[in-house]
């Protein structure tokens, strides 16, 4: 990788200007309360979003750990995004033309656009999208010539071949990084950032990057919905030893993937509102997730199986129920005895695919209460729900993303 900084004609773009805080900011962890999900940000709306008042100038600012205070003067055009939650949520702004890349773009694309279906004028074109895990170089990041970078530097820095210089290098040339990775599982960042990283809720970081794009209304249009949805539900949620046991899993190679269901961290920000009891509840994990064996499953022998990535082209419920139930041990388990086995969502969602995922997750886990979850055929979009029977708005959502 070319530690030179040498890029021929590429210049630090004059109209957008970035100032990333990396060390020293002041920044003190709290606790608000956001529909399930503890959060460590203030919880004043200007706060919440990262808002400044733009100055006679036209330049505005939007903060965000760990990156700090980041200056523009223009709303981005090109936008590079890594995880799939920064794409959703440019989609839910009505920016989701800006998107330049994407993880995974040929499974990811497929899933988000099943949920869009149920939104009328919302799409993503998603076909040419490069992945930029497949060649995480300074020179992928100087081909797109980024306005901004919904990335996490402290993410990026641990990284083959990323060291400090590289992000000071892409931030000087290129544009800013605005990304927060380490809230998804409030994991703890390597220095220099730790110390003083702080975790938001999906919601939250959707606010903050809504601020980027000049967007607050759309945001808090949308995240009235959520509230809503989130009231809606914990209103009705059973005593906790009434609700089920449940995992959220993904089969492969004759073990399970495993996840919890209510640890802290927005990619649980579908689950976690839910309280299912976690038949795992009490595993400790080297890592992000762990793995068992049938022996192990058939043990804690949940209620419900929620097979995470279910809805994208990389699984096939099918076959995933195949396997279960010609399985020794497999057809044992209670949910597969009892037809709970279920194609769920995707880990890195943002604010419109989470109020899907939390329909979702409602009528697996309670069919009793929310209404039973539809039959689910690979390749579809997500079910078409009845009227009186969806538990948010799809044309109040619609309205907001097109409409504004």
């Amino acid at each position: 990788m070319d530690k030179t900084g040498d890029t021929g004609s590429l210049t630090r773009r004059d109209y957008l200007s970035g100032s990333s805080v990396l060390l020293g900011t002041s920044i003190l962890a709290g606790c608000s309360s956001d529909g399930g999900e503890p959060s460590s940000t203030a919880t004043s709306d200007s706060g919440e979003t990262g808002t400044s008042t733009p100055s006679d100038s036209g330049l505005y600012t939007a903060s965000l750990s760990p990156v700090g205070e980041v200056e523009f003067d223009s709303v981005p055009e090109n936008v590079f995004t890594m995880y799939n939650q920064y794409a959703d949520m440019l989609v839910a702004l009505n920016h989701g033309n800006a998107v330049n890349s994407m993880f995974v773009p040929d499974m990811a694309g497929p899933a988000m656009n099943h949920y869009y279906e149920r939104l009328s004028g919302v799409s993503f074109e998603w076909e040419d999208l490069p992945n930029p895990y497949d060649n995480f170089s300074k020179e992928f990041f100087y081909s797109l010539g980024s306005d901004v970078h919904f990335l996490d530097p402290a993410w990026a820095i641990t990284q083959e071949n990323w060291n400090m210089g590289d992000i000071e290098e892409i931030v000087d040339n290129i544009g800013p990084f605005f990304g927060n990775f380490y809230s998804g599982t409030h994991g703890d960042p390597q220095e220099p950032y730790s110390g003083n990283y702080q975790y938001y809720t999906l919601w939250e970081l959707f606010g903050r990057v809504a601020t980027v794009f000049r967007e607050r209304k759309r945001y808090q249009q949308l995240r009235a919905v959520h509230n809503e949805l989130i009231n809606t539900i914990q209103t009705d949620l059973p005593p906790e030893e009434d609700r089920p046991t449940a995992v959220r899993v993904t089969l492969g190679d004759g073990q399970f993937w495993t996840y919890h269901l209510n640890r802290p961290g927005f990619w649980l920000a579908d689950t976690r509102p839910l309280g299912a009891n976690d038949a795992f509840e009490d595993a400790t994990w080297d890592g992000l997730w762990g793995s068992v064996g049938y022996e192990t499953m058939l043990a804690a022998d949940p209620d419900v199986i929620l097979h995470l990535w279910g809805m994208t082209p990389r699984y096939n419920m099918d076959d995933v129920r195949e396997s279960l139930t010609s399985h020794s041990v497999g057809k044992e388990l209670a949910a597969v005895q009892a037809d709970r086995v279920y194609a769920h969502g995707m880990r890195y969602h943002g604010p419109i695919m989470n109020l899907f995922q939390i329909e979702m997750t409602a009528k697996q886990l309670y069919p009793e209460i929310f209404g039973e979850w539809p039959t689910y055929e690979n390749g579809d979009h997500y079910p078409e729900i009845p009227t009186d029977e969806q538990l948010f708005s799809r044309d109040r959502v619609a309205k907001i993303i097109t409409d504004g």
